[in-house]
């Protein structure tokens, strides 16, 4: 609504909705969050593995003080001396990179462009970050620079000391680049062309750049060389540098947006977002957007630390994917194919690595977001339509990356929980031909399908890499074609077929070790094997991992390993076995493999996605005391609001996605059946406002640090004995409340009628 408000009108709506958002909560959420959570990570040991995203939620640019050098993965990082530039960023992760990018930096007194002698001394004591501004002092040039962004532009605010020589620097990074200096508008225009994959030849990131003060002089830059008074650079790597004359403590103001559609739309993007709002304008705009949508979830009590952990957790699941549409003049929805590259109307997004995300964040995002999960799944058909394919992993379009076909599970999980799409039937055609294809690259489609499908698995001596790990996630895709085909009223016979395919895990499940195992095409199982040797017929695990990856039947592992006695025995067993393991299939030592060590959890490795729901699997077994405790015991050791408080990659808000839904007391362990597992609530109270104007309130009254057990717990003031709420119950409003203990209850939740969902029981 505000795009198309008056800058004046602009404010008083957010200023009004300020108000609101007070009057509601009566508490400024935003301040919980530190960007810097997650930072103090390196390629060998990831804590984390983020960068301080300056940005609006889902916003389409972010921006982030740079410590990396050009095109490093690692953009920021926390035990860095130096800043060398402010880098406007679409990177999901390091291991993706980055797209689009360029930069601005603030130098005095010496002319200089390349990025090893333009660095600067900086401290975290003269830094500030937030989601909505950051600050730091630039101390080799007694010069500071402030960031507040909108979601497709940004206002810098540069404070320079008495000076005859104050320099502005714009980096168009390599890879191809533009700049043009216009001195009679106070403007720069340019583009960037940097990108890892993914992008079509024509792909650019348009931007413009409007600066307060008159120009004393100009100099273009092409390929390191600078050149006075030239007002125009296209080469590998262009860039340019603006002279100014400052008074003491004089303020510069650059007003920027960008396009990756024209630089047309790059001004568009810019009137409509800033406007003539000042910079104090901006920030207040800002803080109010955090504030209104971290109040969907509202914590009492807890220490500090913990409200800091769940919020900064929170704004991690607000940032991916990021919305890659604009407005046109007509303030119609349109965005550039980052897939054929032509400009489409409708939405788009990108930046997302569905075999992390669909575990909690796309959960997180039906229950609390289902109009941007909406938008999303708009966005799913356009790239279907665009490329022929569902994206598995886009940055910003098809990246050959991770494994799975994790894309129908979102799209079956928000369907069925009653999102609205309107291009379902689009979506579920997209899906189909993903079950009977493989993909332009292997992350695309199913690699491996036409084995798959005949043999109920993908064989482990035919070519076809981390084959056991990609027959259970095709399984569970096909469990989420199913129960879409029946809401969908499809042929019986094409529904009762990916019903039969979603048991294909029990195939590579060896029940003479009782562990899931690599299995030859003749029906042999792989040999010799090791439960603990991570990658070959698994991905970034092993088989204490893996074994664990039947979302939709745990009942039906429960079955295979003789019941819940074995079960349980085996499930405690992970905690308890040594960390050992085999690292032969990759040649060295992986990161994923260091967090494990580390953690001190025996095989537990919640620092990578695999394993992230296991915790929560003693509910299924009658035993949800073990779930409570190990859920509260991750979250308090692995982790706090500190640079290094997060555990292995973030990977697209996923690891914090585990954290909030864990907070509340819940997890989903299967999307697509509609319920959330149970486990220990942190907090005293959590009062969840729901797009329906409901509310649902989670009650914990007695909880503390010690109490980690649930005594009891009543629904509506109605005794619930099950491990398991329905999404439905919660969209209804009301409030769940628990009674906490520092002894277990080993007599709730251990009924059959207890559990939670499994294909092989009573369908619910």
């Amino acid at each position: 609504m505000y795009r198309k408000l008056k800058p004046a009108l602009l404010l008083l709506a957010y200023l009004t909705g300020i108000i609101s958002l007070q009057a509601q909560t009566a508490d400024d959420l935003v301040r919980y969050v530190n960007p810097l959570v997650g930072t103090d990570s390196k390629y060998e040991l990831s804590n984390g593995n983020t960068y301080p995203a300056i940005a609006m939620p889902w916003g389409m640019n972010f921006w982030t003080p740079q410590t990396g050098k050009m095109g490093n993965g690692w953009t920021y990082q926390y035990a860095a001396n130096k800043i060398r530039g402010f880098k406007q960023t679409h990177q999901p992760s390091p291991w993706i990179n980055d797209y689009g990018a360029f930069s601005i930096f603030a130098t005095t007194n010496k002319l200089v462009f390349d990025e090893d002698k333009r660095e600067s001394w900086y401290a975290h004591k003269a830094e500030v970050a937030t989601p909505y501004y950051y600050m730091a002092y630039l101390a080799d040039y007694n010069t500071t620079v402030e960031i507040t962004p909108t979601e497709r532009a940004a206002c810098f605010r540069i404070t320079f000391p008495e000076t005859e020589k104050a320099f502005l620097i714009v980096d168009g990074f390599f890879k191809n680049s533009y700049i043009k200096v216009v001195p009679e508008e106070q403007k720069i225009i340019g583009y960037a062309c940097n990108a890892a994959g993914g992008v079509p030849e024509n792909f650019k990131n348009y931007f413009v750049i409007y600066v307060d003060k008159p120009f004393e002089q100009v100099y273009t830059v092409k390929e390191g060389v600078l050149f006075a008074d030239q007002f125009e650079a296209h080469s590998k790597h262009s860039g340019a540098i603006l002279r100014f004359k400052t008074t003491h403590n004089e303020q510069i103001h650059l007003r920027i947006a960008s396009s990756f559609i024209s630089f047309d739309q790059a001004e568009r993007n810019l009137r409509r977002e800033i406007g003539d709002l000042t910079f104090e304008q901006l920030t207040a705009l800002g803080k109010n957007r955090w504030n209104e949508q971290l109040s969907r979830v509202v914590v009492e009590g807890g220490t500090e630390a913990q409200r800091s952990t769940f919020y900064t957790a929170l704004y991690r699941t607000m940032l991916f994917p990021r919305k890659f549409f604009e407005l046109d003049n007509g303030n119609k929805v349109v965005h550039y194919s980052p897939y054929n590259g032509e400009v489409r109307d409708g939405y788009m997004f990108t930046d997302n690595g569905f075999w992390d995300t669909f575990r909690a964040v796309f959960p997180l995002f039906t229950l609390l977001f289902p109009e941007l999960d909406s938008q999303i799944m708009e966005g799913l058909a356009n790239a279907y339509l665009e490329s022929g394919w569902l994206p598995e992993w886009a940055s910003p379009g098809h990246r050959d990356c991770m494994i799975g076909s994790n894309s129908a599970l979102i799209i079956a999980d928000a369907y069925l929980k009653g999102i609205p799409i309107p291009h379902i039937n689009t979506l579920y055609d997209a899906v189909l031909k993903n079950s009977e294809n493989e993909g332009p690259m292997s992350s695309v489609g199913r690699y491996g399908v036409d084995y798959y499908n005949s043999l109920g698995y993908v064989p482990y001596d035919v070519g076809k890499n981390e084959n056991a790990a990609r027959t259970l996630e095709y399984a569970f895709a096909d469990f989420g074609i199913w129960k879409m085909s029946q809401k969908l009223e499809r042929a019986p016979a094409e529904s009762n077929t990916f019903f039969q395919r979603a048991s294909n895990y029990k195939n590579v499940f060896d029940t003479s070790v009782n562990f899931m195992r690599g299995r030859n095409a003749d029906g042999s199982f792989q040999s010799p094997f090791r439960p603990d040797k991570w990658g070959d017929a698994f991905t970034e695990g092993c088989s204490w991992h893996w074994t664990w990856c039947v979302f939709h039947d745990v009942q039906g592992l429960i079955n295979l390993m003789g019941g819940n006695e074995n079960f349980v025995k085996k499930l405690d067993e992970v905690f308890t076995t040594a960390p050992t393991f085999d690292y032969s299939y990759y040649g060295v030592q992986i990161h994923e493999i260091t967090e494990m060590l580390v953690m001190n959890m025996g095989q537990y490795a919640h620092g990578n996605q695999p394993i992230q729901h296991m915790p929560y699997l003693f509910a299924f077994a009658g035993q949800p005391w073990k779930t409570q405790y190990h859920v509260r015991n991750i979250m308090d050791k692995l982790y706090s609001p500190a640079p290094d408080g997060l555990c292995g990659d973030e990977d697209n808000g996923q690891t914090s996605a585990w954290y909030v839904f864990s907070a509340m007391g819940m997890y989903p362990v299967t999307p697509a059946s509609g319920q959330y597992v149970l486990g220990s609530p942190l907090f005293n109270k959590i009062t969840l406002h729901l797009e329906n104007g409901k509310s649902f309130i989670i009650n914990a009254p007695d909880n503390n640090q010690n109490n980690c057990y649930v005594k009891k717990a009543m629904l509506n003031n109605k005794p619930y004995s099950k491990n398991f709420i329905l999404h439905d119950d919660i969209l209804k409003g009301g409030t769940l409340t628990f009674s906490m203990d520092q002894l277990p209850n080993t007599t709730k939740g251990t009924l059959k009628d207890d559990a939670p969902y499994s294909m092989s029981g009573l369908v619910r």
